[in-house]
């Protein structure tokens, strides 16, 4: 298990912006070149159901998440329903910063593979890190990358 902490400075553009901009998953593909496609079903008034293709390292990974929407909040909540991981879930949300907006995302990630976990997880957490904010970058013009970490649940950041 990998915790995956990620900032991401949007300038120019404020947290309600930045919020609106990430809650459309449908746009994803045309904009991120991380993200081959996503599929979205609505589930109740601030819940979805999107089915994701995104590029990893040199395959694919695929999976069905449930996604919680909190407007007022500028939150975005996930977890993973079904797919090629065992764990994957977390949270985007938004802030107002001095000269734009801030994006924070979190995420929990297993691989599900203990006897591959210390090869295959630190290279997972790193791609999430690098299409994270590829795909903030492609949604949001001049986003950049303020700070990141990667931990496992027992120990502190390590990158």
């Amino acid at each position: 298990m990998r915790i995956v902490e990620i900032l991401i400075d949007v300038p120019d553009r404020t947290a309600t912006e930045a919020y609106a901009a990430l809650a459309d998953f449908e746009r994803y593909p045309d904009l991120a070149d991380a993200v081959n496609s996503v599929a979205v079903t609505r589930v109740a008034e601030h819940v979805t159901r999107s089915a994701w293709e995104v590029k990893f390292r040199n395959g694919l990974l695929r999976w069905v998440e449930e996604d919680t929407f909190d407007a007022a909040g500028r939150t975005i909540t996930f977890r993973q329903l079904e797919g090629d991981v065992a764990v994957f879930d977390g949270s985007w949300r938004c802030l107002d910063a001095a000269d734009g907006a801030r994006i924070a995302f979190h995420a929990r990630i297993d691989m599900g593979i203990p006897s591959l976990a210390d090869a295959l997880e630190p290279i997972a957490a790193r791609t999430l890190v690098d299409n994270t904010v590829a795909i903030v970058g492609g949604l949001l013009d001049g986003a950049a990358l303020h700070a990141s970490s990667v931990a496992t649940p027992d120990q502190q950041a390590v990158a």
